[in-house]
């Protein structure tokens, strides 16, 4: 439910992404067995069950001060299905450094009229809301921005999250006017008028599945030796050049094979018939 004044919006949280984290489970190399953890307790020598378990916070180095089920219990809080906005702030003043997760939010029952009217006056006014939501045994910090024709919910890290950027050295170097120019350049032939990642996709993932299914059926993996790459200095205005001169051959060879390629009238319409009337 969010709410702010007196107003109450009925809304249910979405997923806004599908699990792509390949996992693999610890298996026994001999007999193939997928094998069960067991806590073992190295002042008793022995392994303890489940149930002889307590959580503990380590307070100093090896000292532990111990926790019941119930004693946690006290310290989550009730969980209220609010989402209690706080205030409305500028969204081009928050930075994506505090992003989180994400949830797709859809109105709830009775709740399509005001879910619009809150996602429409937050795109007019580019603005979102901040709120606080309780869940999990734990109390978030969430925007709500208005996203394509609905909303989304991003949680957020609170600022004592946030590790401080004066910790990264960075160095002392000046950027002259010659090499500003120059990288300019670069970014200007690089440069798309709108985000689109479509065309990328995580081809780690998808050679690791190619691996997997090749092994499912019986061929043997054999890793190819890779050289360590070899230090190099390089001279930031040659480097500059060079990649300018890159940017522009691709962008020639793919006017040119753009030029080259044939254009098939009504081919997608006569494929699409095809497959309609399969």
């Amino acid at each position: 439910m969010i709410s702010f004044g007196l107003v109450a919006i009925p809304v249910k949280l979405y997923g806004t992404g599908e699990g792509s984290k390949i996992r693999f489970n610890m298996v026994h190399g001999e007999c193939g067995t997928r094998v069960n953890y067991r806590y073992y307790c190295p002042t008793d020598d022995r392994f303890v069950e489940r149930e002889e378990l307590s959580k503990g916070y380590e307070f100093a180095k090896g000292q532990y001060v111990l926790f019941t089920e119930e004693e946690l219990k006290v310290l989550q809080p009730e969980a209220t299905n609010a989402i209690e906005i706080t205030e409305f702030v500028p969204l081009e003043q928050v930075d994506p450094i505090y992003f989180e997760k994400s949830y797709y939010l859809g109105p709830g029952q009775g709740g399509d009229k005001p879910y619009q009217l809150l996602a429409r006056v937050m795109k007019e006014t580019s603005r979102a809301a901040l709120a606080r939501y309780a869940a999990r045994g734990k109390n978030y910090l969430v925007l709500l921005r208005p996203f394509e024709t609905g909303l989304i919910m991003q949680q957020l890290r609170y600022a004592d999250e946030l590790r401080s950027f004066d910790e990264v050295p960075i160095g002392e170097s000046e950027v002259n006017e010659a090499e500003l120019e120059l990288a300019r350049q670069l970014v200007e032939q690089s440069a798309a008028e709108a985000f689109d990642p479509t065309p990328y996709r995580d081809v780690v993932r998808d050679q690791i599945f190619e691996l997997i299914d090749r092994k499912v059926q019986g061929e043997e993996i054999v890793a190819q030796p890779e050289e360590s790459p070899k230090a190099q200095v390089i001279d930031l205005m040659e480097a500059l050049k060079a990649s300018l001169g890159e940017e522009a051959k691709a962008g020639t060879a793919k006017g040119a094979q753009a030029q080259k390629r044939p254009k098939r009238a009504g081919g997608g319409a006569k494929k699409k018939a095809r497959s309609s009337g399969g």
